[in-house]
This record gives C-alpha cells, structure tokens and sequence, in this order.
C-alpha cells in the first residue's frame, strides 16, 4: 500500500537539503498528509527530548522534553515540518504552560484529531520541575480525554 506521488506532492520539507529552520515561533511550517488508515484508531507518538523556549520575563532558555500522542482522523502532521514547528519556539518567549496548550491547539487545528494530549517535562530552574499537561478530543472520545487528564497527575515524580 506504497504512497502515490501525487498523494505526498505537497510535502515541501521532507527529502529537501538546506531547508532553513524558524528562528521565530511559526505554525506555518507544520504540513499534513492523508491517514490511509482513518477506519482505525490507533495512536502516532512523537517526542522531542530537546525542547527548548524562552522565559518570558528574563529571556533565560527553558529546556525540556515534550510528547505528542494523537488519534488521526482524516490528517496527520508530517514530522520534519513538526520538528521546524517546535525549534521554531526557540526564540518564543512564552510560560511552559502556554507553550504546551499552544502546541496542542495549533495540532489540532491542522490535523482535527480524534484525540491529541501534548505533555511537557521541564528541566527544575529554581528547584521546582513543571510539568503541563493539555488534550482535547472529540465528542467520540471524550472519556479518553477525561480519564488521560486525571491520569496525567503524578503520584510521584
């Protein structure tokens, strides 16, 4: 079940040298292609151990690590364009709260999932590591949704 080329055509980032990476926050970048597979619900997992934003207030670096899950629907995200999509938050000064609801809502807006939950892991600054958690689903999976978000709270970490 190999890809037609017409079906990938669109994909401007992947298999191309030199492409230039955002130095400023940019949900531009990100492209989708078709779920061959939209009868199904199955999960797609990225993670990106080398996040990093900017403090809002001090303009220090953030570091951190964040994970995507989703359940495609009709689309899913292309991952070159998704990795432009996240180092172009290195020079987004934004709260890591912030940066993880953004991610969330500019996934889901491209792609409209059934399911997405974005989940950041900061390194401690002052002693104390965040750790944000955001999902949305739609009305077919709204007790995934309900019962991620309560399992998103850490007995431990």
């Amino acid at each position: 079940m190999s890809r037609a080329p017409e079906e990938i055509e669109s994909l401007s980032l992947l298999g191309q040298a030199g492409v230039s990476y955002p130095t400023d926050y940019n949900p531009g970048v990100l492209e989708t292609f078709d779920n061959k597979h939209p009868e199904d619900d199955y999960i797609v997992t990225f993670v990106c151990p080398e996040f990093t934003s900017l403090c809002p207030k001090t303009g220090q670096p953030d570091f951190g690590r964040i994970i995507i899950n989703y359940i495609p629907d009709r689309k899913m995200v292309e991952s070159k364009s998704l990795k432009l999509y996240l180092f172009s938050f290195r020079n987004h000064g934004d709260f890591h709260e912030d940066c993880v609801n953004i991610i969330m809502k500019d996934l889901a807006q491209l792609m409209e999932p059934r399911y997405i939950e974005v989940r950041g892991e900061f390194m401690p600054r002052g002693g104390i590591s965040i750790i944000p958690f955001a999902n949305s689903g739609d009305s077919d999976h709204q007790n995934l949704v309900e019962a991620r978000r309560l399992a998103a709270f850490p007995l431990t970490v």
